[in-house]
């Protein structure tokens, strides 16, 4: 049985030909930056790139040479064709995020490296707690506004459900100052990551909901300037197309030295308590 989907496609398309009348894309730019230099430290030359986005027309600046690809459910990559696949800013959005990379890990060659980039459990955890509260005072209720966002240690037991060697997971925090709650939704919509989630409120949100909001937002996340902090949580998650070139780990039992040795100290060995062998 399938499972509903958590993101509305067209409006996450809506959303984001809207941000590109006036885009805020700077955390594409922090992502940009940080993935090139995480390429200077891979010991490897890439010639067959793709990025998998839903913001081709910067990720296509920043990577001339590359191949674009949308990130439908699914992508538009043959198989084997790449030894560098990028997935940005767009996984989180993703109704099967395993499914899009066992596509990717499928698109490599063989000790190919899949990078993705996305945005991870600790992101607006602010506006999204000050939203819930604001609502259930006005409204009595509460309708899903904030894309849940998965934790570090669940996506990067996705590297190994779909099959990347040398998985690792890591991440980043940004925080970011608005001058209100106001204006962290505004740029949210300038970023292309509105609300498209398909159980979204479908009719106008009452006024009274946002400016609750800020308020909440005011008295809980000041900064100093009167202004209030947001966090992004950006998360990376790596992983290579199998090769037997690859490191693996040994068997257990299989060590040749002792960490004493290794340690340059002395064994002590611990006697039996009673009712041990």
């Amino acid at each position: 049985m399938k499972m509903p989907d958590l993101t509305d496609a067209q409006a996450l398309t809506r959303n984001r030909a809207r941000a590109m009348q006036a885009p805020a894309l700077f955390l594409h730019e922090d992502l940009r930056d940080e993935i090139k230099e995480r390429l200077t430290e891979v010991n490897k030359s890439f010639t067959s790139i793709a990025i998998v986005t839903g913001f081709p027309d910067f990720w296509r600046e920043a990577f001339p040479t590359a191949q674009i690809v949308a990130d439908d459910d699914v992508l538009a990559l043959k198989p084997g064709a790449f030894d560098l696949v990028i997935h940005v800013m767009a996984l989180h959005w993703a109704n099967d995020p395993v499914g899009q990379l066992i596509q990717c890990r499928h698109a490599l060659q063989p000790d190919g490296l899949l990078l993705a980039a996305l945005l991870g459990g600790q992101t607006l955890h602010e506006l999204r707690a000050c939203l819930a509260e604001a609502e259930s005072a006005v409204t009595g209720g509460i309708s899903p506004r904030v894309l849940p966002m998965a934790e570090i240690r669940d996506l990067g037991g996705l590297l190994q459900r779909a099959g990347l060697a040398l998985p690792v997971a890591d991440s980043f925090i940004r925080k970011v100052h608005y001058r209100d709650a106001l204006h962290l939704m505004q740029d949210l919509r300038a970023m292309g990551e509105g609300n498209a989630l398909n159980d979204r409120l479908r009719r106008p949100t009452r006024r009274g909901v946002f400016t609750k909001t800020a308020e909440l937002y005011a008295q809980n996340y000041a900064v100093t300037g009167g202004r209030v902090s947001a966090t992004f949580d950006l998360v990376f998650l790596t992983g290579w197309a199998p090769h037997d070139s690859q490191q693996k780990p040994l068997r257990p039992g299989s060590a040749v030295n002792r960490l004493a040795d290794a340690l340059n100290a002395a064994e002590i060995t611990v006697p039996a308590t009673k009712g041990e062998t």
